[in-house]
């Protein structure tokens, strides 16, 4: 009677496999938080992005009679600072109680939890009318005073003389 052969794996092959594969995971949780932070930055580029894109629409729309944008009552003339949360409502005080559209703004029940500072600027110009538009997050952080987490700036020419 021939003997038996059995193939296992030995206790010391399974302890450096468990080893090795710790070693790893280790390693790709640790760039988990590298990852998602990317994504975030990513999100609230875009969301920047988008509303600037939304900014300078409303500006491009309004007629050449208008004094103020037709959407979000920005003056077309000066600087002016604007909010708005992660949706893309639009207030014009950093704690979000006063809400923009020009028709029929009012006060926005419960008030918007503001996310990025959109500031205008018009600068005075004789026959062209150009803007500064620079959206910064949070919008706490006046970028003044302090450096904001983010910021997208993007100025503008408009054919409106």
């Amino acid at each position: 009677m021939k003997g038996r052969v059995t193939s296992a794996f030995s206790l010391v092959e399974v302890t450096l496999a468990l080893g090795i594969a710790a070693f790893c995971l280790i390693a790709v949780f640790g760039l988990m938080p590298v990852g998602m932070q990317t994504n975030r930055n990513a999100k609230s580029q875009t969301r920047a992005t988008n509303l600037m894109a939304a900014v300078l629409a409303d500006v491009r729309a309004t007629p050449r009679t208008k004094a103020t944008s037709l959407q979000l009552c920005i003056p077309l003339s000066g600087t002016t600072t604007v909010y708005f949360d992660s949706e893309g409502r639009c207030s014009s005080d950093l704690a979000g109680l006063n809400i923009r559209p020009c028709v029929g703004g009012g006060t926005w029940n419960p008030p918007l939890e503001t996310r990025y500072r959109v500031n205008v600027t018009f600068p005075l110009t004789d026959n062209l009318m150009y803007a500064d538009v620079k959206i910064t997050w949070p919008a706490a952080a006046d970028p003044a005073t302090t450096t904001p987490s983010g910021s997208v700036e993007m100025f503008a020419a408009f054919d409106r003389y």
